[in-house]
């Protein structure tokens, strides 16, 4: 199912003008850390964000920003293998306030943009969840392959 829903993901951004990573538990599965995937996690700029809400086929749930993240959009587009969220322009709540994450990182894993196994682990860290310390935890301990 993860691969289906990544050949949408890739459709669907194929026509980006700025760069996009896949984050959260696909972009570990990517890195091959076994670990639940219940949807895949596109991090865009706004602009390509609202480019591909538009250019959807198939439903589209626009969320609200919540306590800790905002994206302007922040969608959850069915209709795919897995539920594709898009989250444009994301900010996290830091003590010091919102802060955007903007990858400086950018490998490809299995045909899929990712960010660098060292930073996405910060991002799982900086989400700061219970999940995502596990996710940043699993994938820190796998040994390392080629190409990040």
């Amino acid at each position: 199912m993860l691969d289906d829903a990544l050949r949408a993901v890739a459709v669907a951004m194929a026509s980006a003008r700025d760069p996009w990573w896949i984050i959260g538990s696909a972009a570990v599965r990517l890195y091959g850390v076994e670990t639940p995937v219940a949807d895949v996690d596109v991090l865009t700029s706004a602009a390509d964000g609202a480019a591909v809400v538009a250019a959807w086929h198939g439903e589209v749930v626009i969320g609200a920003p919540d306590a800790r993240f905002r994206s302007t959009p922040f969608a959850r587009l069915g209709g795919a293998a897995l539920p594709i969220e898009i989250m444009a322009g994301l900010h996290i709540r830091a003590d010091d306030g919102w802060r955007p994450l903007l990858p400086r990182t950018r490998v490809v894993r299995d045909g899929s943009p990712v960010p660098d196994r060292a930073e996405l682990i910060a991002i799982l860290r900086l989400f700061g969840r219970p999940k995502d310390m596990q996710r940043a935890a699993l994938l820190g301990a796998t040994r390392p392959f080629a190409n990040g």
